[in-house]
């Protein structure tokens, strides 16, 4: 069961992924019609915001089986769907196949948290930041294998086979038994985790922190392929090293997050990210690119490990909606910066792509900085040195 539960975080990546993956093959590396891209990135946001309230309701209840299913049928039959509109096919069409693939990721979400309650039970930080990981690597099969595929298949032939992977999950779902758990905490214990000003800020935090990490994602294909001229292939297969190098990063922190100091860590993760920003800007060879990407993805890599460490020892009350809430406010954040870029892009060019995370590494220290302000303020004798943010 834990393993079929965790696979469907690999199948959340990988669709919250593959719209910046096949854009080449789409054909959007070869014009400016960034409002357009920008529109399709809403569509999954409208899907996702669509998809809140059937969440809640599989929240209620911990027999989550049936909706898990169908969501990877919905996800699978989206997939198949939009390998058949592509161009030239009008827009409107593929928009609503994204629309689809928002809402089936959005219950996807809401349902795999409901599930890995017990797990969350037993070992919470291990819980998510694994879930974090098998994400990541959704992310990095899906720019790898788009990469690999890119002249060999046509795109209605690279979405059917990804279209297979939640098939086949759909399966898998359906034959495995979720245990009951435990019972959820009261209603005043949430109540009172609720209106701490820490829940903000987390949010807020992840919430950029996406951002950041999709702004890239979503846009690193065409911004090479415009900026560099280097072809759409090798495009994606450095979009696949910036989600490689975001997962070795977190192996690395998760490795050495007791041993080191975590402002340290902190201060050394956003300079690399902003570093690599910078640098990604102004290249204009793959060496350059290769670099910054590397710096990029292992300057965010501390960051989710950090925060989750903090929620897990912050919140003492565990409920699947607290979190499923937070990290779809955060995946929401991810998604909507790569929207608001086709709009900044349609006004101010391709170079604004980098400016985004840039600022958003920026945003994202400050607000660590503001949780550990009022972790000390809030309890300062139940944390000791060792896990104190900034020590």
């Amino acid at each position: 069961m834990t393993g079929t539960v965790l696979s469907g975080f690999f199948l959340l990546g990988m669709l919250l992924a593959f719209l910046g993956a096949v854009m080449p093959s789409w054909g959007y590396h070869l014009s400016s019609d960034y409002l357009e891209v920008g529109n399709y990135y809403l569509s999954l946001v409208g899907g996702i915001l669509l998809s809140a309230p059937v969440g809640q309701r599989f929240l209620s209840t911990r027999r989550v089986r049936l909706p898990l299913v169908l969501t990877a049928v919905l996800a699978a039959g989206s997939l198949f769907y939009l390998g058949a509109v592509g161009p030239p096919w009008p827009a409107s069409w593929r928009m609503a196949g994204l629309g689809a693939c928002g809402f089936s990721a959005g219950i996807l979400h809401s349902g795999l948290f409901t599930a890995i309650s017990p797990l969350y039970r037993r070992d919470p930080a291990a819980t998510v930041n694994l879930s974090g990981l098998l994400f990541g690597l959704g992310a990095l099969t899906t720019a790898l294998f788009v990469a690999t595929t890119f002249y060999v298949y046509k795109t209605s032939a690279i979405l059917f086979f990804l279209g297979v992977i939640p098939a086949l999950l759909a399966g898998q779902f359906s034959r495995m038994q979720l245990p009951e758990g435990d019972d959820w905490p009261l209603t005043r214990e949430i109540d009172a985790d609720l209106q701490s000003p820490a829940v903000y800020l987390f949010s807020f935090l992840l919430f950029f922190q996406f951002g950041n990490e999709w702004a890239i994602a979503g846009w690193l294909p065409l911004f090479l392929v415009q900026r560099l001229g280097i072809s759409p292939s090798r495009s994606l297969m450095l979009l696949a090293l910036f989600w490689f190098a975001l997962i070795l990063g977190r192996f690395v922190v998760l490795a050495i997050l007791p041993k080191v100091s975590h402002g340290r860590l902190l201060l050394a993760s956003v300079t690399a990210a902003m570093l690599g920003c910078i640098i990604l800007t102004f290249t204009n060879n793959m060496f350059g690119a290769s670099v910054a990407l590397a710096f990029t993805g292992c300057g965010f890599a501390a960051i989710y490990p950090i925060v989750v460490e903090k929620i897990g020892s912050r919140f003492r009350s565990y409920h699947p909606g607290h979190f499923n809430g937070l990290f779809s406010f955060a995946v929401t954040g991810g998604l909507l910066a790569s929207a608001s870029l086709g709009y900044f892009a349609h006004w101010l060019g391709i170079q604004v792509i980098m400016g985004l995370p840039f600022l958003g590494s920026i945003a994202v220290f400050v607000l660590v900085i503001l949780i550990w302000l009022e972790t000390k303020l809030h309890e300062p004798d139940n944390f000791p040195p060792s896990s104190n943010m900034l020590q």
